[in-house]
């Protein structure tokens, strides 16, 4: 990994560990009161409250796709001012669909994160990658007509 900033590289080894252990409350305090989504189907505001409402449904989405692992390759960190900070992030996902057939798969997410004292809060995440359309072409859902 590129040189990256201990507050940051701890708070991405948490985020990552609450995505494989689905620990929304963990989820809960990385991201701020409300954060803005965007993608490439387009930009939203959620608060976070309704993002983790539909965490249990985004965690049966992913187990019945065969979702074995996410795990974060790189991390490139760019200090935008004293309380901002950019973090692109380089994920591979292992999907374990068919038994003895793995599918692995490259993503990348851009987070602005807020620091307040030694805290990070997730306020912007940009997904690269359309991840929908992305398991659709892997064959892990059918792709709709």
């Amino acid at each position: 990994m590129k040189q990256v900033s201990g507050l940051v590289r701890k708070f991405f080894e948490d985020y990552e560990r609450s995505m494989q252990t689905a620990n929304s409350e963990l989820l809960a305090g990385q991201y701020g009161d409300a954060f803005i989504f965007a993608g490439p189907q387009g930009v939203q505001a959620i608060p976070k409250d309704d993002f983790l409402k539909a965490l249990p449904q985004r965690e049966g989405f992913f187990k019945a796709i065969g979702l074995a692992s996410s795990t974060i390759q790189t991390l490139e960190e760019t200090q935008l001012d004293d309380n901002y900070v950019m973090v692109k992030t380089y994920w591979k996902m292992r999907f374990e669909k068919d038994a003895g057939q793995p599918i692995v798969d490259e993503i990348s997410t851009t987070y602005v994160l807020y620091r307040q004292a030694d805290r990070l809060r997730i306020v912007f995440q940009l997904d690269h990658q359309d991840l929908l359309k992305r398991v659709q072409a892997l064959g892990l859902v059918p792709a709709k007509g």
